[in-house]
C-alpha cells in the first residue's frame, strides 16, 4: 500500500511539474540558456591544466609518502637522485637519454660518438633574462668535491676512448656487469646504465662482451625557487631539442630522450589529440539522434527534438565545466570521459520523454500531453539520476584515494544534477513547442501548415510524400499512429515474436552461459594498472622511451633505499648476520659491506664501538674509492664519543620485463620485515609513491559505489513499485558489471583510474536501461509472461535502442585518437553499452519468461471479473425481458 501511495504521489508531482513547464515554456527555455552563457565565459577565462601528475594518479594517502618524508629528513633526496634510480618517476628536474646501436652492433665501440653527444649536452646554453646557463650552473653537486653528479658510465666510456686512442684493444679495458670497477678504484653498479648486455662465456667476473644500449641521466638541482624551476624547464626543453638534432646528425644511433615534464606533457597531449575527434563524435550523436527520432509522418516526426535533446546535454555539460573552473578546478585528461558519461545518461532521459509523449492520447491538449509524459517518465528518470548521484558521490568521498578519480566524480555529480535540471526545463520547453506545432498541424521540419487530404490527392507523389501526415495509414484498428515509427514497428512486428520464440530460447541460454564463462575467466585475471604509460598518448616520446627502457634496462629493479633510522651496533656479529639476511638475494651497494671487506682484507679487528667508528672515520672514509660513502652515514658527537645515528644502503633485485609488478612485490616483502626485525629500517624509492597499495586504492571507489547502490536498492525494496523489480535489477546490474569487468580484462585493460571510472558508470548505465524495462514487466497484467515482456519491449525498447545506438556510434571516433587513455575509455564504454544492450534485448526477454513474477493471479482476477460481469448481465436480462425483445 505504501509503495502505491509513494508512486502515485511522485506521479502527481511530476504531472503538476509538467503542467507548470508547459504553461511557462519561455522561462524554462531562457534560464538554462543564460546560465550556459554565464558559465561558458568562465570556462574560457579560467581554464587551467593540472601539471602535478603525482598528485593526480598516485594514491593520496600512502605509507610510501610517509617513508619519503622520513627518508628526506635523514638524507636529502635531491642529492640522492642519482643513487635512487627510478624508471619514470625520478623526482625533480632531469634530462635522460637512451642511445641504442643498430641490431648486431656494440654500443661500447661508439664511445667517442657518445662522448661527443655528452659534451654537447654539457656545453648547451639556456638564456634567461640575458644570462646564459649551462649544465654546470644547474646540476646536482657532489658533497666531496662540488663537481656535477654524472653517471659512472661516462667514466667507463672515457676509459674506452683512451684505450682506443692509445691503440689498445677494447678487451684490455674490462667492463663487468652489473658491477664494474672504475679507474679511481670505486665499484659502481651500472645495471641501469648499460642495457642489452651479452657477457663473455664462462667469465667469472661477468665481463661484458657487447651491449646494445646506454642510458645517461643529467640531474638538475632543485632549490624550490620559481626562477630556478623556470630555468630548469627551459634547459629540459633545449635538451630534448638537442637530442632530436643529434638524432639527425648520427643516423647510426637511435636516440630516445625524456625529461621531467615529458610525462605531464604527454598526459595532457591526449586532450589536444582528442579535440577534433570529440567534435566528430558529437556530430555523429546528433545525426543518430535526429534520424532515430524521425518518422514518415511529417506531423508526428520529431527530428528536431532529437537534435535539441543532444544539444541540451551539451549546454548542460558546458555549464558544469564552467562551475568546475569557477571553483578553482584544474583540467586533466581523465576528464575527457565526462562528455560521454553525461551524454549516455542525458540522452536516455530525452528519448524516454519522446517515448512518453508518443504514448499519450492525441485528442488531449498539448499541455496535458506534456504533463502526462512527465508523469510517466520522470519518476523512473529521477530514480536513475539519484543512483548516478549516489554512485559518483561515493566515488568523490574521502574514501577515494586517487585524486584524479575524486575530481572526476565531483565533476560528474555536478553534471548529473545539471543534466536533470536541463532536461525537465530546457528540453521540456522544446517538447512544449513541438507539441503545440503538432496540435496545430504544422510540419515537423518546415513548420508550415499541413494541407488537407483532398488538397494532397491533387498533388504529385513527391509532394504527398513530403507532406504526408499518416492519415492513409490509420484505421479503426490502429488508434495510435506513433506505432509506425520504424524502430517500434520493427520491435512489434518482427523482433518481439522472434526473441520469444520457443526455439530461440535454448540458444539464448547457451549464449548467456558462454558470456558468463568468459566473464568469470576474465575476473580471475585482473591486473592493476599502476603503469603510468596507460594514461599517455600512445605515440608520444615518453611511451617510446618507456618501451625501450623496459626492453633493455629491465634486468634490475629500481634502486631501493634501505634506511636504518636508529643507532645500531654495527660491530656486533648478530647485527651483521641480520643485515646479511635482510639483503640476501639483492645486489647491494653498501658502505657496510665494503667496510667489512676492507677490514677482512687488511686483517683489521674492529669488534668494539670505539675501534669500529675510529677506523671507519680515520681510515676507510679517507680512501678515495670510499669517500662517496660519507653521504650514507650520519654521525653524532656526544662529548668525545662518536655515534652512528642513521645510515643507508641500496638494494637492487634481479627482475624480468615486468619490473613494476616485481617492485611492488619487493615492497610488500620488505616492509613487513621492518616491523618484526630488531633492526629499525624503512625502504623507499620514488616509484613506490605511485605503486603503494595502488590496486586497493583504485578499486575502492567502484566497491564503495557498488555497495552504495546495492544498499539503496535493498532499503527501497518495499518502497518501490514492486520488490521483484529491485531483485531483478540487482541481478541484471551484477551480471552486466561482472561481464564488463571480465571482458575488459581479457581485452588487455588494466585496473587504472579510467577503467575504474568506467566500471562506476557501467553500474548506473545498466540501471538506467534495465530499470524501466523490468518495472514495466513486473507491473504488467497480461495473461502470460511472454506477452508482458513483449509489451515492455514495445514500450521502452525504442528509447533503449535509440540511446545505446547513439552512445555506441559516438564512441567510434575515440578509436582514432592515438592515446592509451582513450583506447581504455573506448574499450570499457563499448563493453558497457554492448553488455547492457545484450541484457535488455536478448537475455532478460528470455529469462523473464522462465522465472517469477508469475502472471497467473492476474489471469484469475480477469476470469473472476469476467464471470462476475456475465452474472450481472444475466440478472439484468431476467429482471427486464422486454429489453431483450426490444434488442
Amino acid at each position: 500500500m505504501l509503495r502505491q501511495v509513494i508512486h502515485r504521489g511522485l506521479q502527481s508531482f511530476f504531472y503538476k511539474l509538467g503542467l507548470f513547464v508547459s504553461r511557462h515554456p519561455v522561462f524554462f527555455l531562457t534560464v538554462p540558456a543564460v546560465l550556459t552563457i554565464i558559465f561558458g565565459f568562465s570556462l574560457l577565462n579560467r581554464f587551467q591544466p593540472d601539471t602535478d601528475l603525482e598528485s593526480l594518479v598516485a594514491p593520496s594517502h600512502s605509507l610510501a609518502k610517509i617513508e619519503r618524508s622520513l627518508a628526506s629528513s635523514l638524507f636529502s633526496l635531491d642529492q640522492s637522485k642519482s643513487q635512487l634510480y627510478s624508471d619514470l618517476h625520478t623526482p625533480g628536474r632531469y634530462g635522460r637519454v637512451i642511445l641504442l646501436s643498430k641490431p648486431g652492433g656494440n654500443i661500447l665501440h661508439q664511445a667517442d660518438v657518445i662522448l661527443q653527444i655528452h659534451r654537447a649536452v654539457l656545453e648547451m646554453k639556456v638564456n634567461y633574462k640575458g644570462y646564459n646557463y649551462t649544465f654546470s650552473h644547474l646540476c646536482v653537486l657532489r658533497n666531496q668535491d662540488k663537481k656535477c653528479v654524472l653517471d659512472d658510465i661516462i667514466s667507463v666510456l672515457e676509459d674506452l676512448r683512451q684505450a682506443a686512442l692509445s691503440n689498445k684493444t677494447t678487451a684490455r679495458v674490462q667492463v663487468s656487469y652489473p658491477n664494474t670497477k672504475l679507474k679511481d678504484g670505486r665499484s659502481s653498479f651500472i645495471g641501469h646504465q648499460l642495457g642489452g648486455v651479452m657477457e663473455v662465456p664462462n667469465s667469472k667476473d661477468q665481463r661484458v662482451k657487447s651491449a646494445r644500449a646506454i642510458q645517461i641521466t643529467y640531474y638538475l638541482q632543485t632549490y624550490g625557487s620559481v626562477t630556478q624551476d623556470l630555468i630548469g624547464e627551459k634547459w629540459e626543453s633545449e635538451f630534448c631539442k638537442l637530442m632530436h638534432k643529434m638524432q639527425l646528425d648520427h643516423q647510426d644511433l637511435q636516440l630516445y630522450s625524456l625529461a621531467s615534464f615529458s610525462l605531464w606533457k604527454d598526459f595532457h597531449q591526449t586532450s589536444l589529440l582528442a579535440r577534433g575527434k570529440i567534435l566528430v563524435s558529437l556530430m555523429l550523436i546528433l545525426l543518430t539522434a535526429t534520424l532515430s527520432s524521425s518518422m514518415k509522418d511529417c506531423l508526428r516526426s520529431k527530428p528536431f527534438l532529437g537534435l535539441l535533446g543532444v544539444l541540451t546535454i551539451c549546454i548542460s555539460s558546458v555549464t558544469a565545466a564552467g562551475i568546475f573552473f569557477i571553483t578553482d578546478g584544474k583540467y586533466n585528461s581523465t576528464l575527457l570521459g565526462i562528455p560521454f558519461f553525461a551524454m549516455g545518461h542525458g540522452t536516455k532521459g530525452v528519448f524516454e520523454l519522446l517515448s512518453g509523449w508518443r504514448r499519450t492520447r492525441e485528442n488531449l491538449p498539448f499541455k496535458d500531453r506534456v504533463a502526462d509524459a512527465y508523469s510517466d517518465v520522470m519518476v523512473s528518470y529521477t530514480m536513475t539520476s539519484s543512483l548516478y548521484f549516489i554512485a559518483f558521490g561515493m566515488g568523490a568521498s574521502p574514501f577515494t584515494n586517487i585524486e584524479a578519480v575524486k575530481v572526476f566524480c565531483q565533476n560528474m555529480c555536478v553534471s548529473i544534477l545539471l543534466n536533470y535540471f536541463y532536461i525537465f526545463s530546457f528540453f521540456g520547453s522544446c517538447l512544449v513547442f513541438a507539441g503545440q506545432l503538432e496540435q496545430n498541424r504544422y510540419h515537423s521540419i518546415f513548420c508550415c501548415k499541413i494541407p488537407s487530404a483532398e488538397y494532397l490527392d491533387r498533388k504529385p507523389v513527391w509532394f504527398q510524400t513530403m507532406m504526408n501526415d499518416g492519415h492513409q495509414h490509420t484505421s479503426h484498428h490502429e488508434t495510435n499512429p506513433y506505432q509506425h515509427h520504424f524502430i517500434q514497428h520493427f520491435l512489434r512486428e518482427h523482433y518481439n515474436e522472434w526473441i520469444t520464440n520457443i526455439y530461440v530460447k535454448p540458444f539464448v541460454v547457451i549464449l548467456y552461459l558462454i558470456y558468463a564463462s568468459f566473464s568469470f575467466m576474465g575476473c580471475l585475471q585482473i591486473n592493476d594498472g599502476a603503469n603510468i604509460i596507460n594514461l599517455l598518448a600512445s605515440e608520444s616520446p615518453s611511451v617510446s622511451y618507456a618501451l625501450i627502457q623496459q626492453k633493455y634496462f629491465s634486468n634490475y629493479s629500481p634502486v631501493i633505499g634501505f634506511y636504518i633510522y636508529e643507532p645500531l651496533e654495527y660491530w656486533n656479529g648478530t647485527v651483521q648476520e641480520d643485515l646479511k639476511t635482510l639483503s640476501q638475494g639483492f645486489n647491494t651497494v653498501s658502505w657496510i659491506e665494503q667496510y667489512y671487506q676492507y677490514l677482512r682484507v687488511g686483517n683489521i679487528s674492529a669488534n668494539n664501538k670505539s675501534d669500529f667508528i675510529s677506523i671507519l672515520q680515520s681510515s676507510f672514509l679517507k680512501k678515495p674509492e670510499f669517500q662517496h660513502f660519507k653521504n650514507d652515514i650520519i654521525f653524532s658527537k656526544a662529548g668525545d664519543e662518536n655515534n652512528i645515528i642513521a645510515s643507508r644502503l641500496y638494494l637492487v633485485a634481479r627482475t624480468s620485463e615486468n619490473t613494476q609488478r616485481e617492485a611492488v612485490e619487493l615492497l610488500e616483502k620488505l616492509r613487513p620485515l621492518s616491523l618484526i626485525q630488531s633492526i629499525k629500517f624503512i625502504v623507499f624509492n620514488p616509484t613506490f609513491v605511485f605503486m603503494d597499495h595502488y590496486g586497493l586504492s583504485v578499486t575502492m571507489p567502484v566497491l564503495i559505489s557498488g555497495f552504495g547502490i546495492l544498499l539503496v536498492l535493498i532499503l527501497t525494496f518495499f518502497l518501490v513499485i514492486h520488490p521483484l523489480g529491485n531483485f531483478w535489477l540487482i541481478l541484471s546490474v551484477t551480471s552486466i558489471e561482472l561481464g564488463v569487468l571480465g571482458l575488459m580484462t581479457l581485452w588487455n585493460v588494466d585496473m587504472d583510474c579510467i577503467s575504474i571510472l568506467c566500471l562506476i558508470y557501467t553500474l548506473n548505465f545498466a540501471i538506467d536501461h534495465c530499470a524501466p524495462l523490468l518495472y514495466t514487466f513486473v507491473l504488467a497484467t497480461e495473461h502470460t509472461r511472454t506477452q508482458c515482456i513483449k509489451n515492455s519491449l514495445q514500450e521502452h525498447g525504442t528509447a533503449i535502442l535509440q540511446n545505446v545506438s547513439s552512445f555506441l556510434i559516438g564512441l567510434v571516433p575515440l578509436l582514432f585518437v592515438p592515446s592509451n587513455l582513450t583506447f581504455t575509455l573506448f574499450k570499457c564504454l563499448l563493453l558497457a553499452g554492448s553488455c547492457t544492450l545484450l541484457h535488455c534485448f536478448v537475455i532478460l526477454p528470455v529469462f523473464l519468461t522462465f522465472f517469477p513474477p508469475s502472471k497467473k493471479h492476474h489471469k484469475k482476477k480477469k476470469r473472476a471479473k469476467r464471470k462476475e460481469r456475465e452474472e450481472i448481465e444475466c440478472i439484468e436480462i431476467q429482471e427486464n425481458p422486454d429489453h431483450v425483445t426490444a434488442v
